[in-house]
């Protein structure tokens, strides 16, 4: 590919898509993404999600008295296939479900067409102070619509 990446990646087809390329620093001593890694891959794309919806997480902290922030609770991952150093991945996330105090994205890792990664993430909706908290409606209607529409 020679065109030019959008550094916090774009929404298309019913998803976020984030490019990232692997650096040594992301493998281990056999030149392979050591397991690790992967959650950091998967996080820049959750996050940068949320950036090309136009969220950004320092804000939301610091929204109103209460604050808002997201937090992992659970994570499902199947490792399919390695990736070595200098692959372009694709990362991949998509809403399955959001509201109430909870969020369910999907995720995926591919190398080309090579699927790497698949993951499911159940992610918390919590005050600043710990505490379960309500997704608020017109961020969960955004995430649904952009997952259901690409954008």
């Amino acid at each position: 590919m020679n065109s030019p990446f959008l550094i916090a990646g774009e929404l298309e087809a019913g998803s976020h898509r984030l490019v990232q390329r692997v650096y040594y620093e992301d493998t281990d001593f056999s030149g392979l993404v050591y397991h690790a890694r992967y959650l950091h891959f998967l996080e820049r794309g959750r996050t940068d999600y949320l950036r090309c919806l136009g969220v950004e997480q320092r804000e939301l902290l610091n929204a109103d008295e209460e604050g808002l922030v997201f937090v992992v609770h659970r994570m499902e991952i199947d490792f399919r296939g390695p990736a070595r150093m200098d692959d372009l991945l694709t990362i991949r996330t998509a809403t399955e479900k959001a509201g109430g105090a909870k969020m369910v994205l999907s995720q995926e890792i591919r190398r080309g067409e090579t699927l790497l990664i698949a993951a499911k993430v159940i992610i918390a909706v919590i005050n600043a102070k710990g505490r379960p908290r309500r997704l608020p409606e017109k961020l969960a209607a955004q995430m649904l619509t952009a997952s259901e529409s690409g954008g």
